[in-house]
């Protein structure tokens, strides 16, 4: 399997898993949720999907607990619409990402008012 394949279907999955949670999700805990990217194992049989939640810590936490519970209904809806030898077993990760690239810039932020700082004094 090619490293252009597996990159295609990571990118098919993203999409789907997208749509399905966008449309056919129902449970009311699932917040703003986005795909933000897929990890797929190298003979496709498991994939991590990772998702980011617009809102506070309890939104996060409702909706991975809606994502959770319905691992099984997304799994089944993407087998539909992904063809593939075999569907792969899918987990869900809150990614983290962009907390922490918010991290990074205020701590950058921080040295560079200190830097300016000590050069007016």
């Amino acid at each position: 399997m090619t490293l252009r394949r597996k990159e295609r279907v990571e990118d098919q999955i993203k999409k789907e898993v997208s749509k399905i949670i966008g449309q056919n999700l129902k449970d009311p805990r699932a917040g703003f949720i986005t795909i933000t990217s897929v990890e797929l194992s190298s003979d496709l049989r498991f994939a991590k999907i990772f998702f980011t939640v617009l809102g506070d810590e309890k939104e996060k936490e409702d909706s991975e607990k809606a994502l959770t519970s319905a691992t099984k209904f997304v799994q089944q809806k993407m087998a539909t619409r992904i063809r593939l030898k075999y569907t792969p077993q899918i987990v869900f990760r809150y990614d983290h990402t962009l907390e922490q690239a918010l991290r990074i810039e205020k701590i950058l932020s921080k040295i560079q008012n200190e830097k300016r700082k000590k050069i007016r004094d």
